[in-house]
């Protein structure tokens, strides 16, 4: 008897918001960006591959093809993907980059104070 096993389709498993954004940022920490628009696809896909195409401002062909494997879409049809399926990008600094030092600035030369003239009050005085 032959195991059969039924396809893996990781749309499936794509079914709330929370999975949503863990799996849409460990696509965007590969290095290689096929696999973060395939992630985009696979969660299009979940949602409804026409729905997200509508309000992206996309026809669905042009979805399959903007983020199809070898794809190169705009940023901004990414961006109205990531709109569409109610994802924000947000970036974070991989490492603190150094402070630029500000280069040194001499102080101005400082003058000295006049002197003081006394008071005309303090050769008054009341007895």
């Amino acid at each position: 008897m032959k195991d059969a096993y039924a396809p893996f389709d990781v749309a499936d498993y794509l079914d709330n918001d929370a999975v949503i954004a863990e799996y849409l940022t460990a696509a965007a920490e590969d290095p290689n960006a096929d696999v973060f628009l395939a992630a985009l696809g696979d969660v299009a896909k979940a949602r409804g591959m026409a729905r997200i195409a509508r309000q992206a401002g996309l026809g669905r062909e042009s979805l399959y093809k903007a983020l199809g494997s070898g794809a190169h879409p705009r940023f901004e049809t990414v961006s109205a993907v990531l709109r569409a399926l109610g994802v924000k990008l947000t970036l974070v600094a991989e490492h603190r980059l150094p402070r630029r030092k500000a280069p040194l600035r001499k102080a101005p030369p400082t003058r000295s104070a006049p002197a003081r003239r006394p008071s005309k009050r303090a050769g008054l005085r009341s007895s």
